[in-house]
């Protein structure tokens, strides 16, 4: 733990406290501090008293069976998450109100009402049955953030086709991989999408992905682009998705799902290279959204909220999608980055439809503070009343950067943790109770169990650094892999018995807040998003001129982690910047541009021990200027003080 410890010694250091403004408090829809009590006392009935306020087609006759590690919630309950989140708020009273505000890129924007949304969504579930779609088929939607994707999940949903959402910005042999790992039958993409002012082709990328998908019968495509896309249509496979909804009934029955049927399969970056299928079922999964959503957010009935997340990761599915529309939100939806056409993008939107939360990455919070204050003091934000944080711990100056300039020293933030696999938040303030720390998420939510254990399984000591742990079952858990029930097991329940390893690291300080401190694994944490250093190694030696690598995460005051490889080439291959640029550009052609290397080193040998493992803990010290750790264990040692002088003198 040297790593973890060395970095909570530059957090022990952190003493602002911000208490939770008082008028802030007089209103929150939870401000009770008994309720952790309440709710670990009796856990079962807590998560059961949250299900009861979404609406059921069968009520279930059992909270939880528990068989570690596999979880089933709410056990022979039927509903469905599409009715929930439209159909009970057109019965009660909202079928008026604003359900998505889409912004686009260039500047276009719509606004779905309630009733919209469930004519659209209907629609859109009758052209999937019309292609043969039915309850248990898998869908992969591989689209730009238009409210078309929205409208495909929920379809997806009502059905009870589970949906596969591979991220925009991903490359066609990562979506050809995902696409046969769960057998999908329609592939739902758009003739392109709009970033910085560029169009990213994606229905070019779905053609090449699906030379080789034997399982996808059809492709249905948005045209979102227009005639610039000059896409190319294939007979007998793909459709516009205008032509399949245009003479669609706009009433379709919600297909009633028992609670632990299948909603979703997302795919995140694993140790071992190949992207893990997290599955999410449809009983806990709403329920864990649902309730975070109402409370971490104190969501009310005005709300207009905005996560600034992409759908193609599992913040865009909880909490733009899933949690605020089952709660009968006003939820944003915006397609392009924080700064085109200027670095004002998110304060513009903000004034424009008067957003009230804002939810947002620590690495567009620093690309902010990067630009200057002068950006967001153009823009009238007095609307907002909370700020959260997502995806990787925030550092403190970030923090009170947020506090100052976006939220006016008067909205509190709450900066959340949880994973692909958690389903929801599970460590947060909540912004009417917590007295909040710069840094620190703080407390588990009510009805969670986190802990901070050594090595060993004990609880760390306050201000000692551990293994952050899940000691209890949650209703938004992850049931399984996808076809790989070993793997589930191997990858979060062998380190400790009973006990889902997060594999982050953590400490917990003298007031039982927990301090986040990031991935104690193979994974790099890249602006929020988890690419496997095997990902990134695989793709490097795919090229012909790559005989070995190794990549590790370096800190990066940006993104969190940048990506830095250590390249080993094939003999009378010679280095040099252009070939350094070419394989960058191969990472990102075999995996997509988040996973692309910012350095590559170009070196003789890697650092491994006896019995060939390369020891990436030496290289990440190397790449942080840390003093290496113990190199008993290496088979040549100098091989790691050759690499370090090579890389001092290269920076």
């Amino acid at each position: 733990m040297t790593d973890l410890n060395a970095d909570i010694e530059s957090l022990l250091t952190e003493n602002r406290s911000f208490l939770p403004p008082p008028e802030f408090v007089r209103q929150a829809n939870v401000n009770d501090p008994l309720i952790y009590e309440q709710a670990d006392a009796n856990f079962e009935e807590y998560w059961s008293n949250w299900a009861t306020q979404l609406d059921w087609f069968k009520k279930w006759n059992e909270t939880l069976d528990w068989n570690p590690p596999f979880a089933k919630w709410f056990i022979n309950g039927k509903l469905n998450v599409s009715y929930n989140c439209l159909d009970r708020h057109l019965q009660s009273g909202r079928r008026n109100k604003a359900a998505l505000i889409w912004e686009g890129e260039p500047g276009d924007w719509k606004v779905y009402t309630f009733g919209d949304l469930h004519r659209e969504v209907c629609r859109f579930a009758n052209g999937l049955k019309s292609l043969g779609v039915k309850k248990g088929d898998r869908i992969t939607m591989y689209m730009p953030m238009i409210p078309e994707l929205t409208i495909a999940m929920l379809a997806c949903a009502r059905i009870g086709a589970p949906h596969s959402i591979v991220f925009g910005g991903f490359s066609s042999e990562s979506l050809r991989d995902r696409i046969n790992d769960c057998g999908s039958k329609i592939l739902i993409t758009a003739d392109g999408g709009y970033r910085r002012g560029q169009i990213i082709p994606l229905k070019k990328n779905s053609d090449e992905a699906l030379e080789a998908t034997p399982s996808i019968e059809k492709s249905i495509v948005v045209k979102r682009i227009g005639e610039k896309a000059k896409v190319q249509m294939k007979p007998d496979r793909d459709i516009w998705w205008d032509d399949l909804v245009r003479d669609a009934p706009y009433t379709f029955e919600a297909e009633h799902m028992d609670s632990e049927d299948m909603l979703f399969v997302l795919y995140t970056s694993g140790t071992t290279g190949k992207p893990k299928g997290v599955v999410h079922t449809t009983g806990g999964y709403l329920t864990g959204v649902y309730a975070t959503t109402k409370w971490v957010f104190d969501l009310k009935d005005d709300d207009v909220y905005w996560c600034t997340a992409d759908i193609g990761w599992i913040t865009g599915h909880s909490y733009i999608v899933y949690g605020p529309l089952a709660n009968g939100a006003t939820t944003v939806m915006y397609e392009g980055s924080p700064d085109f056409p200027d670095k004002d993008r998110f304060w513009d939107i903000i004034e424009k439809y008067r957003c009230t939360i804002l939810y947002t990455a620590p690495t567009a919070i620093r690309a902010c503070m990067r630009w200057g204050e002068e950006y967001p003091a153009k823009h009238d934000l007095s609307s907002l009343r909370l700020l959260g944080t997502v995806g990787e711990p925030i550092n403190p100056e970030a923090w009170i950067w947020y506090h100052t300039n976006i939220g006016g020293s008067r909205c509190p933030i709450v900066d959340t943790w949880w994973q692909t696999e958690t389903g929801s938040i599970l460590i947060t303030p909540l912004a009417g109770l917590t007295t909040t720390i710069p840094g620190s998420a703080t407390k588990p939510f009510p009805g969670i169990r986190a802990e901070v254990w050594d090595a060993n399984g004990n609880p760390v000591s306050p201000g000692n650094g551990g293994y952050l742990v899940l000691t209890r079952p949650w209703p938004s858990m992850i049931r399984t892999i996808y076809g790989d029930n070993e793997r589930f097991k191997e990858q979060y329940w062998t380190k400790y018995p009973n006990t889902y390893f997060t594999g982050d690291g953590a400490k917990i300080d003298e007031n039982g807040y927990i301090w986040v401190l990031g991935r104690v694994d193979d994974v790099i944490n890249v602006a929020g998003h988890r690419i496997s250093t095997m990902e990134v190694e695989s793709a490097l030696v795919d090229h012909s001129s790559v005989a070995e690598a190794a990549s590790i995460g370096r800190s990066d005051s940006l993104k969190g982690q940048a990506v830095v490889s250590f390249v080993i080439l094939k003999d009378a291959i010679s280095s040099s910047k252009i070939l350094e640029d070419e394989l960058k550009a191969h990472v990102t052609k075999k995996i997509g541009a988040i996973a692309r290397p910012d350095k590559i080193f170009f070196t003789a040998d890697l650092p491994k021990t006896r019995s060939g493992k390369i020891m990436r803990r030496l290289l990440r010290d190397i790449a942080e200027g840390h003093v290496l750790g113990d190199t008993t264990t290496l088979a040549d040692a100098s091989a790691i003080e050759l690499l370090k002088d090579q890389y001092e003198d290269a920076e």
